[in-house]
């Protein structure tokens, strides 16, 4: 899909697809040209009283407009909108777009006063990339695609138009971001193996300009990566561990780490998962999937930043030569552990990635998991779980969350958890029993990370929804994607 933005006049909008944003049950002022030139049909719809006051409510019709039928979509932002209110009635306005016949649209950007236009021309873009997205990959008989192509923002003939178009830009890129990190998501265990990750991610290195590199098993044995090995070797896929590098900042600045864990099927090994719903487990390299979006969606808005991402990639099946509960593994780190369930697993190639991203002399750490069943329970399908080791971290991400909807909740990462982590036998066991199973987890990365500030983001419950919806979300790419532009912001004004 492609964006642009117009200058002209909001009567002079020339596709046959009009999307009208209000807010509350006036036209705006800016539509009032528009009104006359349909003989006072916008007007007349909007006071029949058929749009609610709630944001992303929609009513769609025809009226003529210069001679011709077009359809006009009324947009509800709402009285007063705040930013919830607009992502709710971006993503309602997409959908209506989407459902039109027609290949071009124009968004009539004549807002009531106190709407920020960059704001709502951001949202509108990504939800409309967004809302475009369909898996049907495998179907015989797809439904037909939506045939929307081009959408074009008519705004006042005075707007900041590259402030917009930068804007738009922002949106969009979040959009294919996500986009990105669905598709691999969705793809089936057959498919989506550690090696297809790893071509995935040299194509993107190749498209994007992006350094890659791919570390095969006997690279992984020479680092010393038992812990991870000790995950892949239950099953025929060959392990991989993925890196890029994203170079656009100042020359020697420390980069951000974004380590994601890329289990590409999860039966459990030899801790055999349950198995109703056991296919959902093909979803548990979304952190892998996350990384590449973020990465992509950086690259594409050129962010002035230092960026590299980490992945470790592997299933986890259930063998005869397979890692067994009582096992004793030494990660890359020199610690010993002890498996007492091998469904934790997650943890055992984090802690071999995380201890590899130190390599790189990080300025930060974040790490992207659907790693425990615990943090859905703590806070469902609504919030990331995150934890965290250095408070402004935190603060950075926690904001990122406020401002993109792209909810996240902290949980405590005290020593007083690492407790449950004893072991008779090694240095640390890889579960610590049923209580805050989520942040026993997190305190298990966290021996791994106490040379850097480092984030973990549980994303087992936000990362795919289940039943008549289901499928992967892309979150949390829009968290991360803020949060990495805000730094490039903040690092921009500090070097002025």
């Amino acid at each position: 899909m492609e964006f642009s933005i117009n200058p002209v006049s909001p009567e002079k909008a020339a596709a046959s697809h009009l999307l009208l944003p209000v807010a509350g049950d006036k036209l705006p002022s800016g539509l009032q040209k528009l009104d006359q030139a349909t003989a006072g049909a916008l007007g007349a719809l909007l006071a029949g009283g058929e749009l609610t006051a709630k944001a992303g409510s929609v009513l769609a019709s025809h009226v003529t407009l210069g001679g011709k039928l077009v359809r006009v979509v009324l947009l509800q932002l709402g009285e007063a909108p705040q930013a919830a209110d607009l992502r709710s009635a971006a993503a309602a306005g997409a959908r209506a777009l989407l459902a039109g016949k027609t290949a071009d649209a124009d968004v009539v950007l004549a807002l009531p006063k106190g709407i920020d236009a960059s704001e709502t021309v951001a949202a509108l873009a990504q939800a409309l990339v967004v809302e475009e997205y369909r898996f049907d990959d495998f179907k015989s008989n797809p439904e037909p695609r939506p045939v929307l192509t081009q959408v074009n923002f008519a705004v006042a003939p005075k707007a900041d138009v590259a402030g917009l178009e930068a804007a738009v830009a922002r949106g969009a890129a979040v959009g294919r971001g996500m986009n990105l990190t669905r598709q691999l998501g969705n793809l089936p265990a057959n498919v989506c193996t550690p090696t297809y990750l790893a071509d995935e991610a040299v194509r993107l290195g190749k498209q994007q300009g992006l350094k890659v590199q791919v570390l095969d098993q006997p690279e992984l044995e020479k680092l010393g990566m038992n812990s991870f090995l000790a995950v892949a070797k239950g099953s025929v896929q060959p392990p991989k561990l993925i890196v890029l590098e994203y170079r656009n900042g100042k020359k020697g600045a420390k980069p951000v780490v974004l380590v994601g864990k890329g289990i590409t099927f999860d039966s459990g090994g030899i801790s055999l998962k349950p198995g109703e719903g056991m296919d959902e487990m093909k979803y548990d390299m979304c952190g892998a999937a996350t990384v590449l979006g973020t990465m992509q969606a950086a690259a594409q808005l050129a962010l002035p930043i230092n960026l590299v991402g980490v992945i470790a990639t592997c299933e986890n099946m259930p063998a005869g030569n397979a890692n067994k509960p009582g096992d004793i593994v030494k990660s890359m780190a020199g610690l010993s552990i002890e498996v007492l369930n091998t469904d934790a697993e997650g943890r055992l190639i984090l802690c071999d990635a995380l201890t590899y991203a130190a390599r790189f002399e990080p300025e930060t750490v974040v790490d992207i998991a659907t790693l425990t069943g615990a943090c859905i329970i703590a806070l469902g399908h609504v919030a990331t779980g995150l934890y965290a080791n250095d408070e402004p971290l935190a603060a950075e991400l926690l904001q990122a969350a406020e401002h993109t909807g792209d909810k996240a909740w902290r949980l405590p990462l005290w020593d007083d958890y690492q407790e449950q982590l004893k072991s008779n036998f090694a240095d640390l066991a890889n579960i610590g029993g049923r209580p805050a199973g989520s942040v026993t987890a997190a305190c298990f990365l966290a021996r791994f990370t106490k040379d850097y500030r480092w984030a973990h983001l549980d994303i087992a419950g936000t990362a795919w929804k289940s039943g008549a919806a289901k499928g992967a979300t892309g979150r949390p790419v829009p968290l991360l994607v803020e949060f990495l532009a805000e730094r490039a912001r903040h690092a921009a004004k500090k070097a002025k």
